[in-house]
């Protein structure tokens, strides 16, 4: 593995922003310091509603930001979504209800809080948070984050810039799609060893590589915690390395999104 190489100067973005992570299981959020990334109170997880339909999720989401009180400050809410998001309307719907599909999320939850919402897709708001806060910052080039859990997210950044809605966990590699054989659930499920693990994940990143010519891949999600029990088994002329923000990659990257677009 390597380090990322620095060159572009950091951005700072002063403030507390929020920010709120929804998943097929939990709905977290907390208040962010946005020149440091960190959270600047312990977050508060709710169990995400089922059916997760958007009026259900839309209250969980009330409570937690209600949580926080007067800490949320009045700055925009940034929220992650489980969806290809484009111009805030959701697109496809992954482990939420269908029903998200074709709506407009950014007013369900601006109706709902009664307040300005920024809504983007999960993975781009981590891959954002590890460009600016953690593993890729200061990265010049093209930073691909992958984040493997469920499925596989994908986020991709040129020079700390985000190119949203990439779905790189769904490309076709020898007949699959990618994440039917490389997520982590995959390596639960079929009780696989990291090493039998990471010859799936050799052939998923040497793909991805020739085809994008990235500087720098991150690699996020639960099981980048155990990133040295399969990272340095991958054999590919791009530095990889594990993301430093784990879990709260999510939160951060959806409080500095809101927070940069006001």
């Amino acid at each position: 593995m390597a380090t990322a190489n620095t060159g572009i100067p950091r951005r700072v973005t002063r403030g507390i922003g929020f920010g709120i992570d929804i998943g097929g299981s939990g709905i977290k959020g907390a208040p962010v310091d946005l020149s440091t990334g960190a959270l600047r109170a312990e977050r508060v997880r709710i169990d995400t509603p089922q059916p997760s339909k958007p009026d259900a999720v839309a209250e969980v989401v009330a409570q937690v930001l209600q949580h926080f009180g007067r800490g949320t400050g009045t700055r925009p809410i940034g929220v992650t979504f489980p969806a290809v998001i484009q111009h805030g309307v959701a697109r496809t719907a992954a482990n939420v209800d269908r029903s998200w599909i074709d709506t407009d999320v950014d007013e369900v939850f601006t109706k709902r809080l009664d307040r300005s919402v920024h809504v983007l897709n999960d993975a781009d708001a981590a891959g954002l948070a590890e460009a600016r806060y953690g593993a890729a910052r200061g990265q010049r080039g093209l930073v691909l984050m992958a984040t493997l859990g469920t499925g596989i997210g994908t986020a991709l950044l040129i020079d700390g810039h985000l190119v949203p809605n990439t779905e790189f966990g769904h490309l076709e590699i020898d007949g699959h799609d990618a994440e039917s054989r490389a997520a982590s659930s995959v390596k639960e499920r079929e009780g696989l060893s990291f090493k039998e693990w990471s010859e799936r994940l050799q052939r998923y990143f040497s793909h991805l590589e020739n085809l994008l010519w990235p500087d720098l891949i991150v690699v996020g999600g639960g099981v980048s915690k155990k990133a040295d029990k399969f990272l340095p088994r991958l054999q590919l002329r791009t530095p990889i390395v594990p993301a430093e923000l784990l879990n709260d990659g999510g939160i951060i990257g959806a409080g500095l999104h809101a927070a940069e677009l006001g």
